[in-house]
């Protein structure tokens, strides 16, 4: 699915464009189970659509330095790894979308990538927002998103809930402050998952 013909809100005068972080969470809060699992996420063809909706609106995808080696590897090869409907349509897309990659470690990546973090993160992302262009979408992972909502700079939270409860895990929030979200919007995906889309109150 493509983004809609003509300019982004994100474009117009001098906004900033919005940092939207995109993760899919069990029920009882968690992003991975207790030993790494993340089979359970099930991408059905409403949530599918639904994603390259978002991705349609993004200029580039940020990625912390651990889901980074999960996306790098899987994505170059994706039609020798699986056959899902989804995974073949997206492979493409995410070969031709500019990356990010968020590390203090990294010196360089693969596929194109920038490295942004080893300076100073907060200075190197605001840089990023104020580009012209389209919205970023951090996907997945734990750390670079409590980094980055520590500094205030995600604007929009996109949580999928999915009917799971693994008992343990990697949670969505690691941070041990409180933080006050608006609910903007709901929406149900193939009679499975649900949006929880937040913006910081």
């Amino acid at each position: 699915m493509s983004a809609p013909a003509g300019a982004r809100p994100e474009q117009e005068g001098n906004a900033m464009r919005k940092l939207v972080y995109w993760v899919h969470q069990s029920v009882d809060g968690f992003i991975e189970g207790p030993n790494g699992e993340f089979d359970w996420p099930a991408m059905g063809p409403e949530l599918s659509a639904y994603s390259f909706e978002l991705t349609g609106r993004a200029d580039a995808c940020l990625y912390g330095r651990k889901v980074w080696g999960l996306m790098s590897y899987f994505w170059p090869r994706a039609e020798q790894l699986s056959q899902h409907p989804h995974d073949l349509a997206f492979a493409p897309v995410w070969r031709r979308t500019p990356k990010i990659v968020i590390s203090r470690t990294l010196e360089s990546a693969e596929y194109g990538a920038r490295v942004v973090g080893r300076r100073d993160l907060a200075a190197e992302v605001a840089e990023l927002k104020a580009e012209p262009g389209g919205e970023l979408l951090l996907t997945g992972g734990a750390g670079a998103a409590a980094a980055l909502t520590e500094l205030g700079l995600i604007d929009v939270y996109e949580v999928v809930v999915h009917p799971v409860v693994l008992g343990g895990g990697t949670p969505v929030f690691p941070g041990k402050e409180r933080l006050d979200l608006r609910l903007v919007e709901t929406r149900g995906f193939d009679g499975r998952s649900v949006l929880l889309r937040y913006e910081r109150a």
